[in-house]
């Protein structure tokens, strides 16, 4: 309901605008002022004097969409007027309100006469293919399905570096966007323009003062124990918008009410062994001790993704391979230059916590990171050994004390929006003293595949239910070592597309994958082949 009165009021506000910059426009055309006030009416009126499709003012306020439309719309009212060329249409865009005041106040603006019209359109042909292109595409990225990247190995061999997916925002439910003024396409930030790697620095692609609420519309189906969910990442401090959070992609090994425990590195799940699944191939760290140098390169050909860091010591190598499947790890072992192979667990008891550096980076501050701590950080758990834990419900009644606050801590001040003050041994919810709070939403437990080279729910613990994005459907593009691994002295041999992967789903728990392949060509002939289906249609039409 909030969602629906904040959007109504932003409507309002720009009708409201659109009609004191734009009234006198109206009444020259032949209407009645006050119908520049209305919304949708107002640009359907302006589609039909420039000749336009009438439906498109239902784009009006569509977020995302919506802006793009409307500068659309704004610079057809403007060509009306006579104010063409790059510069007027520039002001258009940047400056809507302020510009088309001043043609809308000016002493008698004067309507093109219908051959200037003509004529000018016949230029501008082009142009209004591509603006048809970028909105079709904005359409089916912000409210459809929308690509991404995997830039890193936490989910390896499951899911590959260097994979490119498209994922379904409708099965969990479709997530409304929360930043409705956004440039198309980008996620958080325009560009690396500060601090390389730092984005707190970088230009937003969204404008955050105009925000909406969190919304989701119901979906057809629920997060499911074992699926791959693309999620935005909880702690992201760099931006506060949900939905611009960085994405992430994981396996959701717990959902509300499950317990999950992680023992010497094997997850359990309510007490019992964690499901495989066909398509999943775990992967754990390993220490590799050799008597002679190994074929690092000739290892990347024969298994792929293989980040590993090399060192020398008197006595030979040794090697810490940051992810291999048990199958692969017993291959390695075999070689004749290992001496002794183990796997890299962390001793059980011995919490995870890390500090942050000082701002000369030469010494650790007092201060807790977070972000590379094991959460919650009170626990004597590190991401071998594991809880158990309890992945909080919606409905939960939870007991609160200095014992348990780090664990809701989070839930209750960032996802849940309250007031949380912890004094003198006191524990403050909105001014309130308490011992226990209600749980308002679900929670789940995300984590990689490649087990030990994972930043997932261990470290920045459970993802609100409202920070979920959608299921990945099926990998379009993959391409081995478009990603460098700064973590490995070795890096893939070269950049080569894996056509075995393409257009395959991702998300089935099935080893043996569908193949999407006339998904792909019909998406290629309806976006290049429209153009002249439409235009056949035409010259039919107008023979008939």
């Amino acid at each position: 309901m909030n969602y629906i009165i904040t959007y109504t009021v932003y409507v309002l506000i720009i009708s409201v605008l659109m009609g004191l910059t734009t009234w006198k426009l109206y009444k020259k055309m032949g209407y009645n002022p006050l119908f520049s006030f209305v919304p949708f009416y107002n640009y359907l009126i302006i589609l039909k004097e420039t000749k336009h499709p009438k439906w498109w003012a239902v784009l009006s306020y569509f977020p995302i969409v919506g802006p793009i439309m409307m500068s659309v719309f704004h610079i057809f009212l403007m060509k009306k007027f006579g104010k063409r060329g790059f510069v007027n249409g520039l002001l258009t865009v940047i400056l809507p309100f302020i510009f088309m005041a001043t043609v809308n106040y000016s002493k008698n603006p004067e309507i093109e006469t219908e051959e200037e019209e003509e004529e000018a359109k016949k230029k501008e042909t082009f142009l209004g293919s591509v603006t048809f292109a970028v909105v079709f595409a904005t359409i089916i990225h912000a409210f459809i399905t929308q690509p991404f990247g995997i830039p890193t190995g936490s989910m390896e061999r499951t899911l590959l570096v260097g994979d490119f997916l498209f994922v379904n925002k409708w099965a969990y439910g479709f997530r409304m966007p929360m930043r409705p003024v956004a440039l198309p396409f980008l996620q958080g930030t325009i560009m690396d323009t500060g601090e390389k790697g730092n984005p707190k620095d970088d230009p937003k692609s969204y404008i955050d003062a105009v925000k909406l609420p969190y919304l989701r519309i119901p979906g057809y189906d629920e997060v499911k124990r074992y699926d791959i969910v693309v999620f935005n990442y909880p702690q992201d401090s760099v931006h506060t918008a949900i939905d611009r959070k960085d994405p992430y992609v994981k396996r959701c090994i717990g959902i509300p009410g499950d317990v999950i425990e992680f023992r010497a590195g094997r997850l359990f799940v309510n007490n019992a062994p964690e499901k495989i699944l066909g398509d999943e191939q775990q992967q754990h760290g390993y220490l590799v001790t050799t008597g002679s140098q190994l074929d690092i390169p000739q290892l990347y050909k024969a298994y792929g993704f293989l980040p590993v860091q090399e060192n020398q010591n008197n006595t030979g190598f040794v090697y810490a391979f940051q992810g291999l499947t048990d199958q692969i790890a017993k291959e390695i072992k075999a070689l004749p230059q290992v001496i002794e192979m183990k796997e890299m667990i962390e001793e059980k008891g011995v919490g995870a916590v890390r500090y942050k550096l000082n701002a000369d980076k030469t010494a650790y501050t007092k201060h807790i990171d977070t972000t590379q701590s094991i959460y919650p950080i009170n626990k004597p758990w590190n991401q071998d050994w594991y809880g158990p834990l309890r992945i909080p419900k919606k409905g939960d009644v939870v007991t609160l004390n200095q014992e348990t606050l780090p664990t809701y801590q989070w839930i209750i001040s960032e996802y849940e929006h309250n007031k949380l003050e912890n004094k003198n041994g006191k524990i403050y919810i909105n001014g309130q003293e308490t011992n226990q709070y209600t749980i308002k939403q679900n929670y789940y437990m995300m984590i990689g595949d490649n087990r030990d080279a994972s930043l997932d729910a261990r470290f920045f613990g459970v993802v609100p239910e409202e920070n979920i994005v959608g299921r990945p459907m099926f990998t379009w593009l993959s391409v081995e070592g478009l990603f460098s691994d700064a973590s490995s002295t070795y890096q893939a041999p070269g950049k080569k597309i894996r056509w075995d992967r393409m257009f395959k789903a991702t998300n089935t728990g099935e080893s043996n994958k569908t193949s999407y392949w006339w998904v792909a060509v019909a998406i290629l002939v309806l976006f290049f082949g429209w153009d002249y289906f439409a235009k056949l249609f035409k010259k039919k039409k107008e023979e008939d």
